[in-house]
């Protein structure tokens, strides 16, 4: 493959749709499917090339990027690309998948196939993260997992609908990576709504609290400004980010065991608050939590 690559896309939903719509200039070419043919008219307005089936757009292109719903879509997609496909292409799963299913696709349908199929297919997962804002964007997130090679091919045309594109390892890792995003992502919506029932019923705005959070999240970084280590291991006494930790867990334990007060005198449970009193300083590397009793 040399050039500018000919981007297939299978799957326009939520997501495919904007990023499929960011690719539609690429000079390489864009060629389009979808289950429903509604959804591929704002492409072909735009000048992508619409195709019939998943076999039409993998006989034409070196690089099919796949957003549809679930490993079983994601199967099947990836067996109608590996028989219809007429050269050296790469795969590109987009869609959040088990990591395991990214792996077995990798290792049973790359070089060396069997009758029906041909050599120099990749398959890489290459999940994103920043939703369909993002995506309308280009301002997604991609955690790559596959070769360094299929990765340096694949960032150009990503850079369509993503600012950040990130090698995270062998196939599986781009999809184990975007888990562990997802896993705060999800556990950080399950604090907010403790955080609201808090609020409520102390008699607060629900909606200005929330415009503090989104106020000062996007000057403090959120729960991300504090993954700063490459490691989960407990800090050296001699650390220099240690005494930075530690007054972020010091703030952090007084300010939990004051919303935990709160919550007893308002008759609010706080389950998070709890685990994370007894756990911030532990998960910040430093001694086990503080309990205030």
């Amino acid at each position: 493959m040399t050039g500018p690559v000919r981007v297939g896309f299978v799957g326009l939903g939520q997501l495919g749709q904007p990023m499929a719509a960011r690719l539609a200039g690429w000079p390489g070419g864009l060629i389009v499917h979808d289950v429903r043919p509604e959804a591929t008219q704002p492409l072909a307005a735009a000048g992508a090339t619409v195709a019939a089936s998943v076999a039409e757009v993998a006989a034409a292109a070196e690089l099919v990027c796949v957003m549809v719903r679930d490993d079983e879509q994601v199967r099947d997609v990836v067996a109608r690309v590996a028989a219809a496909a007429t050269g050296p292409a790469i795969v590109a799963i987009h869609s959040t998948i088990r990591p395991g299913t990214a792996q077995e696709l990798a290792a049973g349908l790359g070089p060396g196939l069997g009758p029906g199929r041909r050599d120099g297919l990749e398959i890489a997962d290459a999940p994103v993260s920043g939703g369909f804002m993002g995506a309308g964007d280009g301002r997604l997130a991609v955690l790559f997992g596959g070769s360094r090679a299929a990765y340096e091919r694949c960032r150009e045309p990503f850079g369509c609908f993503a600012d950040l594109v990130l090698h995270m390892g062998p196939a599986g890792a781009g999809t184990r990576a975007k888990l562990a995003r997802n896993l705060l992502q999800f556990v950080a919506f399950t604090a907010a709504a403790e955080a609201q029932r808090l609020a409520e019923a102390a008699g607060l705005d629900l909606r200005k609290l929330a415009r503090v959070v989104r106020h000062s999240d996007a000057v403090t970084g959120g729960p991300g400004a504090i993954m700063l280590r490459p490691t989960t291991a407990g800090l050296a006494e001699d650390d220099p980010l240690r005494p930075i930790l530690e007054h972020t867990a010091a703030l952090g334990e007084k300010d939990l065991a004051l919303a935990l007060e709160l919550g007893a005198e308002l008759g609010v449970g706080l389950p998070m608050a709890r685990f994370a009193l007894d756990n911030l300083a532990a998960g910040l590397g430093l001694a086990a939590g503080k309990d205030p009793g």
